[in-house]
């Protein structure tokens, strides 16, 4: 892991800069957790609602897409709901853990330029990935990104524990 965790006492220059070093601890987190875990660990649900390790990287990296990208943005995402099949969250035998991580840091990568291009207070364009309502602010996306995914890095452990690979604090 190379990403130290962004204690409360570490000066930044701004908020948006905060919460940026929270995505990238999280994502460095889960990268840890999947680079870990066997092929057969990464694709075995433990658990009684069934995702796997890689059902979550993917997961991860769509929903960064979808808050930032299609919503915040008002890109065109020609498949925004792609992780999912029937419900639950989806990942084909033939994806690869490599292409799965590349798309992850690609991802990371362009959430990190739109959040830094833009203040906390602008607001999302008005598109579909809001259903109608009001676009939120970068600020609400971003809030509820960081909780997004300190609760699935929670989850991820988890399993990650339960398979003998590595976990967190």
């Amino acid at each position: 892991m190379s990403t130290p965790f962004p204690e409360p006492t570490q000066p930044a220059p701004s908020s948006a800069e905060v919460l940026v070093r929270y995505l990238d601890y999280f994502r460095d987190q889960v990268v840890h957790r999947v680079e870990g875990l066997s092929e057969e660990d990464l694709r075995t649900s433990r658990l009684p609602s069934a995702w796997t390790p890689v059902e979550l990287l993917k997961h991860l990296t769509r929903v960064e897409q979808r808050w930032l990208v299609w919503g915040f943005e008002g890109a065109t995402v020609a498949e925004p709901w792609a992780d999912s099949r029937n419900g639950h969250w989806f990942v084909d035998d033939t994806e690869p853990l490599t292409d799965l991580l590349v798309a992850f840091r690609e991802q990371s990568g362009r959430s990190n330029a739109i959040i830094r291009a833009h203040a906390l207070t602008d607001v999302g364009r008005p598109g579909p990935r809001w259903d109608g309502q009001p676009p939120a602010t970068l600020e609400r996306v971003l809030l509820h990104l960081v909780q997004e995914y300190a609760r699935h890095v929670g989850h991820l452990d988890i399993v990650a524990e339960l398979a003998g690979g590595p976990t967190g604090e």
